[in-house]
Formats: structure tokens, C-alpha cells, sequence
């Protein structure tokens, strides 16, 4: 009897183990799970289908240039909805099997200064919501365009609580409203909102309650990122003054890196090892700073600089081996290239014509590249030359939004329409 109770017990422990684990690769917020815009799962390809490759679902969704998170089997995103003749943002939640809506919360109203009107000739037009919601598998996470910071349960939709970073925090009101997504890691939340002494924030996840505030930066669209350099888990904010690094724990600022500009820009962040880049539009260019840590302090030294060059506008590149992959262009629209750059030293290794300002996610050493368009590409991440393994057109509108990739389904969403497709089916994938 009692071995059959073990064995009964074994039983309901590697049930138990296989559903969490069904829920490990989740792509939880704007920059994967790992904050790098990168997936852990693997993608073995042997040969590109000779058949029309079709989504397991493709649904049509209102407009926005929010990307999709996905975890415990919901995929989150930010639409416009039209409620009693206002046009409001709106988080909604999708069967992640079906894509059928399972909930949707009004948020603030959608207005915006401009700029979503733009693209390539023939696509253009469709502004809406541009941040990115953020999920721990309970609650969701919105920093909507009015500068509240939401969390609903995901669940349902309801309300836990909501921060309005403005009256709060003094934040400050910023051209083309917020697009920067609030970053989870652990129990707290990340965000920056422009206020005196307040600008940088960690936020309780669990109460909306403040942990920790300082300095007074100046905010843009960009979304910060959680890292480990020489082995201190620290966040790091892209002001208008630049890279500015601090403890996740207090706040404390780390260090800081001068990259300073008047516009806006909406792309991270990258950090390998403890060499970190940034990219800022109109004008400003790209830098690379490494990170040195000496007798209890942080010092950050330019290792290059490129004026004018290498602009990522909003879409954050990838990082491999020492080695950016990412759509370097601004205002190229449908044409703009993907080109792999040296992180050293600045160097473009190649260029490949036809995205625009799309979006490119990493999964096991293959980019997963969006263009503009709406098409699909899949390329070996090698820096000796591009290297193309196949494409396919999977949605119609303009698609400025990033892909994500979860438990081997990938997912990718326009101003016209939101789809999933089964990789596992047709490009042999596996854990």
C-alpha cells in the first residue's frame, strides 16, 4: 500500500511539474523574459515549407502599436475602443488557443499629439495606444498613455489599484504621449514619469505603493531594463541625459553615461556583459559605454560614438556574441534595413534592405524579424553575412510592434490585425 501511495504521489508531483513548467517560456513583457528580447527555448529547422504557411488564429484588432505579452495562457495588449463615442485606450486579454477576447478594461482617453500617421506610401495612417502591458501570470501591468500606471488582474480585468504618476509624482506630460512599458522584476515594478527628485521609480506590484524615488530626469518612450553588471542586479533608465544605472533594491544610482538629445527615442537599452549601447533618432546616434567597477564605485567609459548613425528610432536591436542585429534606420518606412553592428566598436558587419522600423526577437541564435509590412523573416544570427532561411507575409496594416514567442507559438500583431503561428508545426521545434 504504501509504495502504491509513492508511486500515487510521484504521479500528482510530475503532473503538478508539468504544468508549471508549460508556463516557463512565457514572454511576460515588452523585452521577453529575459529583458533582452531574447527566448530560451529552442528552434530546430531542417527544411522551410514548400506550402503557404497559415496562423493557428488571425483575428482583426482595433489600432495601436502596442506588442503582445503572453503568460499562463492569456496574450495581453493595448487597443483603442471606441466607448459612447470616445475613443479610449484599452487592455485586453486573448485566449492564447482561440484568440477570442476574454476581457477588456477602458483605460484613458486615447489622444494623441501625432506622429502614428506616418509610414511607407501605401501604408500608412492608424494611430493608437504605443505601450506594451506587462504580466506576472496573476495581475497585468499598463503605464497608459496619460501616465497612470494600471494593475488588473488578469483574471478578469478588474481593478486592483491604479497610481496616477502625474498627481502623485509630478510627472511630466511628454510629446507623443508614453510609450515606455513598466518593467516587472521580483516584487517590484519600474518606471520613469519626469518628476523633481522622483523621476526614477520602483513601485510595489503587489499595492501600487512607491519603494523607492530620485533623481529628476526628464522621461522618454524608452522602456528600462533589468540587468546584472560585475554581479549587481540593477536597472537602467534611458533619459534625455542619457544611461543612468540603479540598485533594483533602493534606487541608488550606480552610474551614469552621457548620451544626451531633445526628442524623444523609444529603443532600450542593450547590455552584454558589462558593455551597454544606446540609440537615440532625430539626429543624435548611437554610443557604447563599458562599465568598469573599481574600489566600491562604477565608472562608465566610452568605447565609440557614431553622430547621426546607427539610429534605432523605437525599435530596440538584438545581442549575440558580441554582435547587434536590429532595424538601424529612421523614417526609412518599408524600406529601412536590418544590419548586424560590432558592439566594440560600432562597425556594420551587413545590411539587408526591405524591413523598416519592424521589430527583431532572438530565439536560439535565429532572429525572428518583423518588417513594417507585416512579413516575417527568419535569419541565422551570424555576423559573417545575412543569412536567410525563409519568410512568409503573415498580417496586413502597419506593423511597428514587436513579436513574441512563446512555448513554440509566435505571435505578432498590426493596426489592422493580431495573429499566432505554431512554429512547432512547420519549422520542427522543440524544447
Amino acid at each position: 500500500m504504501g509504495n502504491k501511495t509513492l508511486k500515487i504521489t510521484l504521479l500528482i508531483v510530475s503532473i503538478i511539474t508539468v504544468s508549471v513548467g508549460s508556463h516557463a517560456d512565457d514572454w511576460t513583457q515588452y523585452r521577453g523574459p529575459n529583458f533582452d528580447r531574447s527566448s530560451s527555448e529552442k528552434l530546430k529547422i531542417n527544411d522551410w515549407p514548400k506550402t503557404k504557411i497559415k496562423p493557428t488564429w488571425k483575428k482583426p484588432t482595433r489600432l495601436g502599436f502596442s506588442s503582445l505579452s503572453v503568460a499562463n495562457s492569456r496574450v495581453f495588449t493595448i487597443v483603442m475602443e471606441n466607448i459612447e463615442e470616445v475613443e479610449r485606450e484599452a487592455c485586453i486579454a486573448i485566449n492564447y488557443k482561440t484568440g477570442e477576447k476574454i476581457w477588456s478594461k477602458t483605460l484613458n482617453i486615447a489622444k494623441y499629439d501625432g506622429g502614428g500617421n506616418s509610414g511607407a506610401k501605401n501604408n500608412k495612417g492608424g494611430d493608437g495606444p504605443r505601450t506594451t502591458p506587462s504580466s506576472d501570470g496573476e495581475r497585468v501591468f499598463i503605464l497608459d498613455g496619460r501616465m497612470v500606471l494600471h494593475c488588473l488582474g488578469a483574471e478578469n480585468g478588474d481593478k486592483i489599484w491604479s497610481v496616477n504618476l502625474v498627481k502623485k509624482h509630478d510627472a511630466k506630460a511628454i510629446r507623443w504621449q508614453n510609450a515606455a512599458a513598466p518593467i516587472i522584476d521580483g516584487d517590484l515594478i519600474f518606471v520613469c514619469g519626469g518628476g523633481e527628485k522622483q523621476s526614477l521609480l520602483g513601485i510595489n506590484k503587489f499595492t501600487g505603493e512607491t519603494e523607492w524615488k530620485s533623481e529628476s530626469d526628464s522621461m522618454t518612450h524608452a522602456s528600462p531594463i533589468v540587468t546584472e553588471i560585475h554581479g549587481e542586479r540593477q536597472v537602467i533608465f534611458f533619459t534625455q541625459k542619457g544611461l543612468v544605472s540603479c540598485n533594483v533594491k533602493n534606487g541608488k544610482v550606480l552610474w551614469r553615461a552621457s548620451h544626451p538629445f531633445k526628442i524623444s527615442t523609444a529603443a532600450s537599452p542593450i547590455v552584454e556583459g558589462n558593455i551597454v549601447y544606446c540609440s537615440a533618432g532625430y539626429g543624435v546616434g548611437a554610443a557604447a559605454f563599458e562599465i568598469d567597477y573599481k574600489s566600491g564605485s562604477y565608472t562608465a567609459r566610452q568605447l565609440w560614438r557614431k553622430r547621426n548613425k546607427l539610429m534605432n528610432h523605437w525599435s530596440t536591436p538584438v545581442c549575440i556574441d558580441g554582435h547587434l542585429y536590429g532595424m538601424f534606420q529612421f523614417k526609412e518606412y518599408g524600406d529601412g534595413p536590418l544590419k548586424c553592428v560590432d558592439l566594440k566598436n560600432g562597425e556594420i558587419k551587413w545590411a539587408k534592405a526591405g524591413f523598416g522600423p519592424g521589430g527583431v526577437i532572438l530565439v536560439d541564435g535565429k532572429l525572428i524579424a518583423t518588417s513594417d509590412s507585416g512579413e516575417v523573416v527568419i535569419a541565422d544570427a551570424s555576423s559573417d553575412k545575412y543569412s536567410e532561411l525563409g519568410r512568409f507575409k503573415a498580417i496586413e496594416g502597419k506593423c511597428w510592434t514587436h513579436g513574441a514567442f512563446s512555448n513554440g507559438q509566435f505571435y505578432i500583431r498590426s493596426t489592422k490585425e493580431i495573429a499566432r503561428f505554431n512554429f512547432k508545426s512547420f519549422l520542427s521545434s522543440k524544447k
